[in-house]
């Protein structure tokens, strides 16, 4: 959605003859465009279409998009997991982000043009075994337990990835663990 604003020249002064017309401001009004600097996208287990990680994806695709993303990074691992498994171009999603579709105009293009078909069941067990995601080599264990330890040492409820996650947007907008 745009709203053009008129506003009308100073009056009163000599005017060259491009000052004469009404001066146009477009301005670019999209309340679908996230402000991660002032809050984190959405929880890793909120789902869209089944998918679990999609809703965070399209915050930070939008939010890139308007060049709010904060510290937060669009088609990161996390979101190139998801679209892999759907079969979209990051960049082909971003376009259609930057169209000004809503997550369900997403979601009826991603069915419609993923190059991976997947079954209801596909999704689910797909976003149950991403929910369920843990450190398993010793690189990414050390990753994760210096994050851990960094947000909140005390917290032995933090287990998955998008434990992690959801601990860390908390404590980087305030939040105490």
């Amino acid at each position: 959605m745009s709203l053009a604003v008129l506003i009308p020249r100073e009056s009163g002064r000599a005017r060259s003859a491009n000052e004469n017309s009404t001066k146009v401001i477009i301005m670019a009004s999209n309340n679908n465009l996230p402000d991660l600097t002032q809050r984190p996208p959405r929880s890793p287990h909120v789902r869209l279409g089944g998918y679990a990680t999609l809703p965070r994806c399209l915050d930070k695709g939008r939010a890139t998009i308007a060049g709010k993303n904060g510290e937060y990074h669009y088609a990161c691992p996390l979101d190139q997991r998801m679209l892999e498994f759907a079969g979209i171009d990051p960049e082909a999603l971003k376009k259609e982000l930057a169209a000004g579709k809503g997550d369900g105009e997403i979601l009826e293009w991603i069915e419609k043009n993923a190059k991976n078909k997947r079954t209801e069941l596909e999704i689910s067990t797909w976003s149950d075994w991403s929910a369920r995601r843990v450190p398993t080599d010793t690189e990414s264990r050390g990753y994760f337990n210096d994050l851990h330890q960094k947000a909140a040492p005390k917290r032995e409820d933090v287990a998955t990835w998008f434990d992690l996650l959801d601990l860390d947007d908390y404590v980087s907008f305030g939040g105490k663990a």
